[in-house]
């Protein structure tokens, strides 16, 4: 009868609507666990956050999905109850495999792989290899002597090669193994990583490192092991040997790089994640680590028999600039872990971050000089994606302005007025824009998060920054005495770092390889 169908219907209605109330609340409760800024979510980056961030929202979403899966379940049975045509038990079918589907589907195995977070990091892994080959290959080989643009660009190619078969064999777990820690208490486990994970032991494809399989995350963690060691080719070129450089960085690694991701990003247990330290993409971790072992490097293998830059192809390092910038959003949008609002705030301050520091220095260069300077533009940006690098996640719109601003002066003084002063020969500026850049976003930070500046930091300003100077300082004491070692034992190993003199003068295409990158110009007739 028409009565009994109209109570049907509104049987049907409610609970529709109820499901809706639900979906709605499982939305809202998933949204405030993925993007809650912290302290908890702050400590670390990757799978440590995302782990932390599903912590601080699981009980809400559990909740909400269990609401969910009962009023869905109520409103499955209603419509089943009354479906008389096919179309409509199928069309109940397919919404009961959705997200929001009814309770066997709401009580499937957690974590789960989310398609599109995966889909982000695959895409970030590519940007940040991208970001060493090509684009800091070309960067490097462009401000180099043409007799020497073929060594910086097999030494970057060497090193992607080499650091991927290393990372796979040791790397991911001296740094991201667990066995051991516990939180809040300090042992060896503390600083390394175990070795259970030696040769990728245990990642299968069934295994998950937050929403995303663990494969990818050991993908896209490898390229930034591969882009640290390579940034210090800036410092070595045009005088260190082929297989000097390969040793010194393979030990450097063991010494410096593992036990800094560890201690920053092994998660909870590790030394600097539980005093509180903020590193969101590797201001710690790559750039002040990177910088100065760069700088001990300069000042271990002395200067050049000319020590001054030569610009062999600008066109080839505005490609490589251009490059870095455009894969630094996987750099530090990757580093959210996900595909969330917390990547594009991050990739957000990234872009204002370097635009801000290139116009800046620009400005200095003109006042000071009276024009527009091509390697100082593309200089300034990469001062300003260093420096964002470590507050990427943590900063807003207005703090990375104020980031881009401060590495721009800052990072200029010491590539050029410092850097004269004392006189080391660090070709490339890689300790005056990475080492000095990332120690000042990672210092910075403590500040510019903090909600009074619109960042996501709810610490209290002053305690945030003690935790991360002292964080930036013993990681930089640390580093030179861990690099300087690595070069004594290069030394011995290699029967020498440096290059013959007549080789400088040759150049190290021809000496070390046998190769040109420029053919001559056939003469004139």
């Amino acid at each position: 009868t028409t009565t009994t169908r109209g109570a049907r219907l509104s049987t049907d209605r409610r609970a529709r609507a109820s499901a809706a109330r639900a979906s709605g609340c499982a939305r809202a409760a998933r949204a405030s666990g993925a993007e809650k800024n912290s302290r908890v979510l702050g400590r670390a980056i990757g799978a440590t956050a995302g782990r932390r961030a599903r912590v601080a929202g699981a009980v809400s979403v559990d909740a909400a999905r269990a609401t969910l899966a009962e009023a869905e379940s109520n409103a499955a049975r209603s419509v089943f109850a009354r479906a008389k045509t096919p179309v409509a038990a199928a069309a109940v079918a397919v919404a009961g495999l959705t997200l929001a589907g009814p309770a066997a589907a709401a009580a499937a195995a957690v974590p789960a792989v989310v398609g599109a977070d995966t889909c982000w990091i695959l895409i970030s892994s590519a940007l940040v290899l991208f970001m060493t080959i090509p684009g800091l290959a070309a960067f490097y080989a462009g401000l180099v002597r043409r007799t020497n643009t073929l060594s910086v660009l097999i030494q970057c190619f060497a090193l992607t090669a080499h650091m991927s078969v290393l990372w796979f064999l040791c790397g991911y777990s001296l740094s991201f193994s667990d066995v051991g820690m516990k939180e809040g208490v300090t042992t060896l486990a503390s600083f390394i990583g175990g070795w259970d994970k030696v040769g990728l032991a245990g990642v299968t494809a069934a295994s998950v490192a937050g929403t995303i399989p663990e494969a990818l995350w050991v993908l896209y963690q490898m390229t930034f092991a591969i882009i640290t060691p390579a940034l210090m080719i800036g410092a070595l070129v045009e005088r260190m040997k082929f297989n000097a450089v390969m040793w010194f960085s393979t030990l450097w690694m063991f010494a410096v790089y593992f036990p800094a991701c560890h201690m920053v990003w092994g998660g909870p247990g590790a030394f600097f994640a539980d005093m509180g330290v903020l590193d969101f993409a590797g201001g710690i971790v790559v750039h002040i680590t990177a910088g100065i072992g760069a700088l001990v490097a300069a000042m271990y293998l002395g200067e050049r028999k000319e020590n001054k830059m030569h610009q062999g192809n600008l066109v080839l390092t505005f490609l490589g600039t251009a490059m870095l910038w455009v894969g630094w959003f996987g750099f530090n949008g990757g580093s959210a872990g996900a595909a969330s609002a917390g990547a594009a705030f991050a990739c957000l301050a990234t872009q204002l971050s370097a635009s801000v520091a290139a116009i800046v220095w620009t400005a200095l260069d003109v006042i000071e000089n009276g024009k527009v300077s091509v390697l100082g533009t593309c200089t300034a940006s990469i001062a300003g994606l260093a420096a964002i690098t470590p507050a990427a996640g943590f900063v807003g719109p207005v703090g990375a302005c104020l980031m881009g601003l401060a590495s721009a002066i800052v990072c200029r003084f010491f590539s050029t007025t410092v850097k004269e002063k004392f006189g080391y020969d660090d070709a490339l500026d890689v300790f005056g824009v990475h080492g000095v850049g990332g120690f000042l976003g990672t210092i910075l930070l403590g500040v510019l998060a903090h909600p009074a500046l619109g960042g996501f930091n709810d610490v209290p300003m002053m305690k945030q920054t003690i935790v991360q100077v002292i964080a930036a300082v013993s990681t930089a004491v640390y580093t030179a005495g861990a690099s300087w070692a690595c070069l004594k034992l290069t030394d011995k190993i290699t029967g020498g770092i440096r290059v013959p003199a007549e080789a400088e003068e040759l150049g190290l295409d021809v000496y070390s390889h046998g190769e040109t990158a420029y053919t001559p110009m056939p003469p004139v007739r």
